[in-house]
Parts: C-alpha cells; structure tokens; sequence
C-alpha cells in the first residue's frame, strides 16, 4: 500500500524557483518515472511547475498529492479484476482500455486519491491533450473540480484504438502524445529558467519513421483524419523533440533523467517486470538526485 506524505513535510515543501518538472508518457514504462518521483517525494523536492503527459500526467497527480507509492501502485495492478486492459474489453467495446477503472474507480474507490492535498499544493499542474479537431497540443489545468481534473488526465491518456475520444468543455481531446510527447518546450515558453525532464525510453532510442499500424488507423479513423495525420507524422516529430533534446542537454540547459536498463513495453503486464523498472527507476532517482540539486541551483 502507498505510504502518505507526513505532514510536517508537506508544510516544508522544498520548491526551487523557476523550475519546470517534464514527464513523458509510455503506459506502463511510466512506473520508472513512479520510482524516481516517490524518491522524490522521500526527499521532500518539489517542483513549482510539472507538465506531465499520458502516464506522466497520472504520475503527476500523484506527485502534486504527495501520494508516495500510488502511482507504484496503480501501475503494478497484482488483482486481475482490477486490470483495465484486455483483449476482452476490445470484443466487448471495441477498445483496449475501461478508463472507467483508472479514472474512476481507482481514485474513488480503489486507490484513493488526495483531491484535498493536490488543491492545496500550491504547484501548477499541467496535462497535455491533443485536439482532435485542430491536431494542436493544449496544455490543460483544473485545481476545483475533481472530475475535471481526472478527465484531463484521462483525455492525456487517450490513445487511438485504447479508448473513445474525451469531451471535456465541448472540446474533443485524446492523448497528448500525438502533438507534444516530451513537453519541456511549453516549460521554457512560461520562462522557466531551469528544466528536470523525465523520460520512460534509454538514450538513443528514436521511433521508427513507418509503422505497420497506419493502414488500421485510417481504416478506424476514416472520419477524423486530423488523428490520422497526427499518428502518422508523430515519429518524426517525437524523433526532432528528441534531438533538440540532447542538444539542450549537452549545452547543459536541462537535465534529463532516463533509464539505463531495458524498458519494459508499453502494455507490459507482468508485475515482476514492473517491480523490476520501477525499483530502477527509484534507484535512479537515488544515482541522479545530488547532481540534478547542482543543476538547479547553477546560475
């Protein structure tokens, strides 16, 4: 079970000024980002601002609520019954995912989340989704109402043939990745002077430019081609984030956290896999955390 923040930290809160927090996505690779925020967490080091997308944007709630262990938890489903990915569920529905479990059931039922604490924080979250009728990044928030703010996030983690498009203020959304997987971009454009970014891939990892899958997405996506052009051109854009990436790395403008040891996939399933990467991710944080302190107090 996740263990909750004590309360003389949470009134300690360590924020460094003009620092962005970045966390990608990549479905069950987001435990690695799990282990390294509950280190984190243990630290009392927090961001003033975390931007976070698909499976980042669900480790940043729990981040932001000072739940150590519930993205641990949430990513490492050991009950069967409470999976929300299936086989079954696409013969039944016609996707993957019940997103009623993870955005529903979890945070008021089976993990509860900490509404109260992620309000009072103080941080400015952000969840990125994509708009499906514009094929535009847009960078939501909400700090009131508490299905909004897992909407948002279910919206993030919408990918094509996963889930139905999310609606959310009369605006179509679905996973942010299809328009800005790694956006320490929109840090720097709110003037942040100094950007964390988490990723859930090893270096030098760059996507393939043809996928097999292209043909299914326009044949399931025949009436909505502002998603089609967005799986298509999204490894070349995701390649380009990654190589303006390690330029800004090496002139030292940011500091990038990623794994060193395989990944597990993107579906990964098996709880001993999962045990195994967040643990490295944790450890990582471990490895990292005196380095990255460096960076961000540097001039």
């Amino acid at each position: 079970m996740r263990e909750k923040m004590p309360e003389e930290k949470l009134r300690n809160w360590n924020m460094p000024e003009k620092a962005g927090l970045v966390l990608e996505g990549g479905g069950s690779r987001g435990v690695f980002t799990a282990g390294i925020l509950d280190y984190f967490m243990e630290r009392g080091m927090y961001f003033p601002y975390v931007v976070g997308v698909s499976a980042g944007a669900c480790n940043a709630l729990d981040y932001i609520s000072a739940q150590i262990g519930r993205s641990r938890d949430t990513f490492i489903i050991r009950d069967k019954s409470l999976r929300s990915f299936s086989f079954f569920n696409l013969f039944k529905t016609g996707y993957l995912y019940d997103m009623d479990k993870p955005f529903r059931d979890f945070p008021y039922r089976d993990f509860p989340f900490d509404f109260d604490t992620f309000k009072q924080s103080g941080i400015t979250c952000e969840m990125v989704v994509t708009n499906v009728d514009t094929g535009r990044p847009e960078y939501l928030s909400e700090n009131e109402d508490n299905d909004r703010i897992l909407d948002i996030c279910r919206a993030s983690s919408t990918l094509p043939f996963a889930a139905p498009i999310v609606t959310i203020d009369g605006k179509r959304y679905m996973d942010g990745g299809l328009s800005d997987s790694i956006p320490y971009g929109r840090s720097i454009r709110l003037g942040f002077k100094k950007h964390v970014v988490i990723l859930t891939r090893c270096a030098g990892y760059r996507k393939k430019l043809k996928s097999k899958s292209s043909e299914l997405i326009r044949m399931a996506y025949k009436n909505e081609p502002v998603i089609v052009r967005s799986c298509i051109v999204r490894p070349k854009v995701y390649n380009r984030q990654l190589d303006i990436l390690e330029r800004l790395e090496r002139e030292g403008r940011v500091f990038v956290i990623r794994p060193t040891e395989k990944e597990v996939s993107r579906t990964e399933l098996n709880t001993d896999s999962l045990d195994r990467f967040y643990q490295h991710g944790y450890n990582t944080g471990i490895e990292i955390y005196d380095r990255m302190i460096e960076y961000l107090m540097s001039p």
